[in-house]
């Protein structure tokens, strides 16, 4: 028997003319990740009902981020967006680590303060952070800000034996949680050490050499150093985020994430210190993003094959261009940079771009729009396409099959626009999505500063005009209007030309 299907349907609270009803029900909108806790894709369910709290690692600002850091945290971007997008109330916290050995010995070696040699980075590492579209986090704590709270876990981890002193220095005692390595799935068999630059191994005795530093010994002249009940010192690496991400969040949060390297140590050893003090879980769902190569190789510092996103913006491509490659891979799948895959995404989001404005600027079909909602072929298109974006972003944050949503709708209606204009219920609804899948992509660009080549010529020319009529005034002015919206004019022995910042 034949089900008559219904002349609108309910779509994220909207009341929509629709008659591709079975397309648009067919899939639940159930948001999944991988789960590396689990190793397995698990449904989203929050501890707390409406609510998520989620901690991502930060950087250690002792140095530029290079663009295989900031692939994880435009990754964490996406996360972050997304779990806003589908309607929760989100606390996020991303830490800033601000002493290690590195920072130490930078800060030695130029005879300043820690923090005098940080803070710097600190504020280079926010502003790229920023330029490349992302969201700042509810809370970006510092390390050295929260010593108090690192020294109160290393007292209870003493107290129940988790813990142990040698030579003046703290130790986690491995053997005191048996299920260490429950999350990077790592066989502990004999003395394992791992593979880390930043595994403390030899320099202080342990029982065991698998045992970590928790707080190590300084003299009482040896900058930086704390004042603790078990002695003056310094904290290790983990400490740090275990005292971070509980006094935000709580003994027991929702989401962990970060890069693919911090999987082990650091992120075992969260778990151990942090399970170990409050015998509670610590986070429910651990998710971490894969490496960015360059030739294949793992881009980073000590190999010497990397970029900082300010290399890259003095060549003349765009953040929004940056933004766009990092994310066009999903992130548990490794990503190879090339500076053609970089320019292939400068054209794409100039399309993407250039999109909107001809979808904004183009006149409605008729004083009310000529076209009704009711069979539409450009609302269909676009409620498919937010379907297929959804379910997408649902399945573990696929941003590619995301994308191929978005560009098939962008070809779809190109093609209506070539035949006939938009009525102004397309219109719209053609920019609402838009809107959605830029709130949570951010590949748009703002469009304050969105401009198209035909109008940056135009410009030029008008400013060509003002200066040979000595109109100096109205020549600085659109030279200013041109810079705030990205361009760079360059004058060259053939005449001026222009860039993209």
């Amino acid at each position: 028997m034949d089900v008559a299907q219904p002349d609108f349907c309910e779509f994220r609270g909207e009341k929509l003319n629709f008659n591709h009803y079975d397309i648009l029900f067919r899939l639940n909108f159930m948001l999944s990740f991988y789960n590396t806790l689990s190793r397995s894709i698990e449904e989203f369910h929050p501890i707390e009902d409406g609510k998520v709290r989620m901690y991502i690692c930060g950087p250690t600002v002792w140095n530029f981020a290079h663009i295989g850091n900031f692939r994880t945290f435009v990754f964490g971007d996406i996360l972050r967006r997304y779990i806003k997008f589908k309607g929760y109330e989100l606390t996020h916290v991303m830490n800033l680590t601000d002493i290690d050995d590195r920072i130490i010995n930078e800060a030695a070696a130029r005879n300043i303060s820690i923090n005098e040699f940080t803070e710097p980075y600190a504020q280079y590492f926010l502003e790229d952070f920023d330029a490349l579209g992302n969201e700042r986090p509810e809370i970006i704590p510092r390390a050295t800000h929260h010593i108090p709270e690192m020294i109160d876990i290393i007292s209870t981890l003493l107290e129940n034996g988790h813990a142990y002193e040698s030579d003046g220095s703290i130790y986690y005692r491995i053997a005191a949680f048996p299920e260490y390595g429950k999350l990077s799935k790592i066989s502990f068999s004999g003395n394992i050490t791992g593979g880390s630059d930043r595994i403390d191994t030899d320099k202080y005795d342990k029982e065991d050499a698998r045992d970590f530093a928790l707080w190590k010994l300084v003299g009482e002249d040896e900058q930086p150093g704390w004042d603790a009940p078990f002695g003056r010192g310094r904290p290790g690496w983990h400490i740090e985020c275990s005292a971070m991400s509980m006094k935000y969040l709580g003994e027991t949060f929702d989401l962990h994430a970060g890069g693919q390297d911090l999987q082990f140590p650091h992120h075992e050893n969260e778990i151990a210190q942090s399970e170990g003090a409050t015998g509670k879980l610590f986070a429910k769902y651990w998710i971490h993003s894969e490496f960015l190569k360059i030739d294949d190789v793992t881009m980073s510092k000590s190999k010497g094959n990397f970029f900082t996103f300010r290399d890259l913006t003095k060549q003349g491509y765009s953040p929004l261009a940056i933004r766009y490659l990092l994310l066009s891979v999903p992130y548990r799948k490794q990503l190879n940079f090339t500076f053609e895959g970089l320019q292939g995404a400068e054209s794409t989001v100039e399309r993407l771009r250039n999109f909107r404005s001809l979808v904004k600027g183009r006149n409605p079909s008729g004083s009310e729009g000529a076209v009704s909602v009711e069979g539409s072929d450009a609302v269909e298109n676009v409620m498919i396409a937010l379907k297929r974006f959804e379910a997408a972003m649902d399945d573990d944050l696929n941003n590619a099959a995301a994308l191929a949503a978005v560009h098939d709708l962008v070809r779809e209606v190109n093609i209506i626009m070539a035949e006939r204009s938009l009525s102004s219920d397309e219109k719209d609804a053609v920019l609402d999505a838009i809107g959605k899948f830029d709130s949570v992509l951010g590949i748009f660009g703002t469009e304050d500063s969105e401009i198209l080549d035909a109008d940056i010529e135009k410009l030029i020319e008008d400013r060509q005009l003002a200066r040979a009529n000595r109109d100096f005034a109205r020549s600085d002015e659109i030279r200013d209007e041109l810079a705030a919206k990205g361009i760079i004019l360059e004058d060259t022995k053939d005449g001026m030309r222009w860039k993209r910042r």
